[in-house]
């Protein structure tokens, strides 16, 4: 039996390390989203639930890059390289699109808790939850931004990106949460995730472009 070449075993242990992060990206997501769901209606935090809103931005991207490589994993008979590069850009695309609606979210959300000084309310689940999030969601990103790269995937480098801005959502409502029961910032919060807007558009923009490239 012929061995398969060098390369191509590599490739397949990298899509295989690609496709764990991304199912565990979604599973995460998942649980996290009903969590700050559940703990923001409870607490009356329009933060928390936006919160939990975001993760489930993050689940379709992370069901989209998913896809993308499942299929080139293991692809139909008769799969050519060429069907890998169209799925990899529409996986781009979706994931592009994630982060206009991330930005939307943030903007909403961002802009009616200054405008109606609403401050996030005292939740020690939602607390809890940022701190683990904080922790969990950079590593993970960490590892999806270099297993992108080794693929040469830009749709899983992308979603990295999008795990790297929710890393910092986690930090900004961490903040929020304990400044406003400490010191009475309402406006702390979502002043600083306003700051974030111009990179999210940005990397919107820059992966529908080159999804749409030729």
């Amino acid at each position: 039996m012929k061995a398969e070449p060098v390369e191509k075993l590599h490739r397949s242990a990298l899509l295989k390390k690609g496709v764990r992060l991304e199912y565990f990206t979604v599973g995460y997501n998942v649980i996290e989203g009903f969590i700050a769901v559940a703990a923001g209606v409870v607490a009356g935090s329009i933060a928390l639930v936006g919160f939990g809103l975001d993760s489930f931005i993050e689940v379709a991207a992370g069901t989209a890059v998913l896809w993308r490589l499942k299929r080139e994993l293991k692809p139909r008979s008769g799969a050519a390289e060429a069907g890998h590069e169209a799925r990899e850009k529409k996986a781009l695309f979706i994931v592009g699109i994630t982060f206009f609606v991330l930005a939307l979210y943030i903007l909403l959300e961002a802009g009616y808790n200054l405008i109606t000084g609403h401050e996030a309310a005292e939740s020690m689940p939602g607390i809890v939850l940022a701190a683990v999030s904080l922790v969990i969601m950079p590593a993970l990103a960490f590892l999806k931004q270099r297993t992108g790269r080794a693929l040469g995937s830009r749709a899983l480098q992308a979603d990295a990106v999008e795990t790297w801005m929710c890393s910092y959502l986690s930090l900004v409502l961490l903040a929020g949460l304990v400044l406003n029961a400490a010191l009475g910032w309402s406006w702390a919060d979502p002043a600083a995730a306003l700051a974030m807007l111009p990179l999210v558009i940005r990397e919107g923009f820059e992966a529908i472009r080159e999804a749409r490239e030729e």
